[in-house]
């Protein structure tokens, strides 16, 4: 798990745990294989997700990792969720955004995780 400040992120399929504080999922899609009972999440976000654009194209290309942070942030700008995210993370002592992707240095979690810290 990467943490910094109040907010951290991780594998929705990593063990829940009690420092996770308010686990939410900005994931468009809810992880294969999952159970919502098992994934104690306690928010979940799609709207936040990339767009299947976005996602589709990045497809989780670590060369495509410059373009696709810098395409996030453009749509993120625009998104409606990000002001309900950004109230959470002021109001709770601790966040942890959940992600699917196999990929931990390369998803979408990092990029909202650098964007919120900006706050």
């Amino acid at each position: 798990m990467k943490q910094s400040g109040s907010i951290s992120i991780k594998r929705a399929y990593e063990k829940h745990e009690k420092d996770d504080g308010f686990r939410i999922l900005i994931d468009r899609l809810w992880p294969r294989g999952l159970g919502k009972k098992d994934a104690k999440i306690d928010l979940w976000l799609k709207e936040i997700a990339p767009s299947d654009k976005l996602r589709k194209w990045f497809s989780h290309d670590p060369k495509k990792w410059n373009g696709f942070r810098t395409e996030y942030k453009k749509e993120l700008k625009d998104n409606q969720e990000l002001s309900k995210l950004k109230q959470i993370s002021k109001e709770k002592a601790k966040v942890t955004l959940l992600y699917s992707a196999k990929d931990q240095e390369h998803n979408n979690a990092i990029v909202l995780q650098e964007v919120l810290q900006k706050i």
